[in-house]
């Protein structure tokens, strides 16, 4: 299933889009339910995971983003 939306983190608005299934897989972030996810602010990309991680969070409001998405979907 895809889930897309967004969160706010200290004022700053963070756009995401999510696949997650209802059970965890060999694909999933660390073997749970998110496939595939992608976060944005101000149009720039924080993090990007299809599979396997293609841009690893790399700052504060990345970790953070990621954090309250594994958190809700993982």
């Amino acid at each position: 299933m895809w889930s897309k939306g967004s969160i706010e983190i200290d004022g700053t608005k963070v756009q995401y889009w999510v696949k997650h299934f209802e059970e965890g897989s060999e694909w999933g972030i660390d073997g749970g339910r998110i496939s595939k996810l992608e976060c944005r602010a101000d149009g720039k990309m924080l993090l990007h995971y299809e599979r396997g991680w293609d841009m690893e969070p790399e700052t504060e409001l990345g970790y953070r983003a990621y954090a309250i998405l594994t958190k809700m979907y993982n």
